[in-house]
């Protein structure tokens, strides 16, 4: 029988809780511009699911959305998902979650999209009109490393595999 830790479990519930997550693109046009600026990230509100066949968060987005333009051209994006505030109780020891990954948007035909389009389709069935319309995609983002502050003083970091195994855990 598999054994699933306390902070992988309290990690996988508090992202199976959320319904949304605040998603962090860039917004440089270019990348590879020599340039002393530096431009401030775009940050979104986003609702996801969990694609536990590839191991990644699918979102659904416009093509009209910046932020959908912000991750063709810089795939690097981060999600963060935090508990809700409580009233009266301190705000500083709330769980969170930063997820550092990659976005791709999967072929229309591909097995990704349909696996992620069911996955996306299962957690929000209001949305299943949505798939079809043309401006419409899929992104998969595929988790690099995440920061869980399960409380306070209790951070930690957690590497892909063990942030898939985390999401996949199902107790036997």
């Amino acid at each position: 029988m598999a054994h699933e830790s306390r902070l992988q479990q309290s990690l996988r519930e508090l992202i199976e809780q959320r319904r949304t997550a605040a998603l962090a693109t860039s917004s440089l046009e270019d990348p590879d511009a020599a340039s002393a600026q530096l431009a401030a990230p775009l940050i979104s509100m986003v609702p996801f699911a969990w694609c536990a066949e590839f191991g990644c968060i699918v979102l659904h987005v416009s093509a009209l959305a910046i932020h959908t333009r912000a991750m063709e051209r810089h795939p690097a994006v981060s999600l963060l998902f935090s508990a809700p505030e409580t009233p009266g109780e301190a705000v500083h020891a709330l769980e969170r979650v930063s997820l550092q990954g990659v976005a791709s948007t999967p072929p229309r035909d591909s097995v990704l999209h349909t696996a992620a389009r069911a996955t996306y389709v299962q957690r929000f069935p209001e949305a299943e009109f949505m798939t079809g319309l043309p401006d419409f995609r899929f992104v998969c983002i595929t988790p690099l490393l995440a920061r869980h502050v399960a409380g306070f003083g209790s951070a930690r970091d957690v590497d892909a595999n063990d942030f898939t195994s985390a999401m996949n855990f199902q107790a036997g």
